[in-house]
């Protein structure tokens, strides 16, 4: 599938970013009273797909479950404001989901040392992987104009 791209960046800078930031994922999915739910996730970039993780009993896996149309954004929170958001569908798949939880913790905390990391991946058998594949995906960049 082709993926449509708008916005200061090509497909190439939007892979750069996406594999390099640490930010949270903000992830809007539908609830039940059609109303949007933006959950932040952490996530792992590779090869045009978004990789989270969420525990088979949380009300993210049961909405995406019932709707896998999502929208999402990968920015910080402070200047200069960049980043990439688009809109796509979620896959919750039972198998990788301990594996990619280990990485995330990796990624985002840098160790499984922690009483955090400890926790999370004393659930990890029940930790299910979310497959978002982008359809459209919108860049921007104000750091030329915030300098």
């Amino acid at each position: 599938m082709t993926v449509k791209i708008k916005g200061p960046w090509d497909r190439r800078a939007i892979d750069d970013y996406l594999g390099a930031a640490h930010f949270p994922l903000r992830l809007a999915c539908v609830g039940d009273d059609g109303f949007p739910r933006v959950v932040s996730v952490w996530y792992h970039y590779d090869d045009g797909a978004l990789y989270c993780v969420s525990h088979r009993d949380s009300l993210l896996v049961t909405l995406l479950a019932k709707m896998p149309k999502v929208g999402f954004e990968v920015a910080p929170n402070e200047p200069p404001y960049r980043g990439v958001r688009g809109r796509g569908l979620a896959a919750v798949a039972p198998e990788g989901g301990g594996e990619m939880l280990e990485r995330l913790l990796r990624h985002y905390l840098g160790s499984t040392e922690s009483s955090l990391a400890q926790w999370l991946l004393s659930r990890a058998e029940d930790e299910l992987l979310i497959t978002l594949r982008p359809q459209h995906l919108f860049s921007w960049d104000y750091t030329e104009r915030m300098s």
